[in-house]
């Protein structure tokens, strides 16, 4: 019974919350969705942080993504062995999960030690980088330590037809016995995360301007005076 509520209960139980959080912060307070840039109050560690973070989540998510929803057997079709798989899962996910440390340790220490920002900042603010430096400690220990050091695991047969089946909708927590409690702890960090979402800065991911890309050049036009030339000399 327990299994079934952490791999079936507490996962659609986070996933319900953020939805209708979502969609009530939205229609209830929607000046508020975005990231309130406190860029004013303190801009270098925010800029090396921002950026890490920023580029090195954005790896480990699609790297996620293709661990997790493309079935082992399709990625060996493609002519990829185990071995290499692993390997580039060791090599990437190891250095795009550094980035993202290195950034979330910026802005939590830039958050907590920068008085003007630490006054500005909520409870949610602080709570959720330190969140994601937990979620992200533990997913650096299972590529760099677990799976180096301690023996390897291939969640491609547990945990990644675990979620598909919970995206179906037809979960299977069975799967889930056995998994390294790291890699458990990792996965329920994950959904807690998705169930704080709507209450924090990063709703603002839902507002990308990715009609920025596409959108027609703005031209800029330096507005000048008719002038008329100056009258010539006369020749009296």
């Amino acid at each position: 019974m327990f299994n079934q509520f952490l791999w079936v209960i507490f996962p659609y139980i986070m996933i319900s919350i953020s939805v209708v959080g979502h969609i009530y912060r939205y229609k209830i307070n929607q000046l508020n969705w975005s990231a309130r840039s406190s860029e004013i109050l303190e801009k270098n560690h925010l800029r090396w942080g921002s950026i890490l973070f920023h580029y090195g989540i954005i790896l480990v998510f699609f790297g996620h993504v293709a661990g997790l929803l493309i079935p082992a057997k399709v990625v060996t079709q493609l002519g990829i062995t185990d071995e290499i798989y692993h390997m580039f899962a060791i090599y990437s996910g190891g250095a795009a999960g550094i980035l993202v440390t290195i950034g979330l340790l910026l802005l939590l220490v830039r958050r907590m030690n920068t008085e003007r920002v630490s006054l500005t900042s909520s409870f949610a603010d602080k709570f959720i980088l330190i969140l994601l430096l937990i979620l992200i400690g533990f997913g650096l220990y299972n590529t760099l330590i677990y799976n180096v050091f301690i023996g390897g695991f291939n969640y491609r047969l547990t945990i990644a037809p675990w979620l598909r089946s919970l995206i179906i909708f037809s979960p299977d927590a069975k799967l889930m016995i056995g998994v390294p409690l790291s890699y458990q702890i990792h996965v329920l960090l994950a959904f807690l995360i998705v169930g704080v979402w709507p209450f924090t800065r990063l709703v603002h991911i839902w507002s990308i301007p990715i009609d920025f890309i596409y959108r027609r050049n703005i031209l800029y036009r330096k507005h000048k005076r008719n002038s008329l030339p100056a009258p010539s000399a006369k020749n009296w």
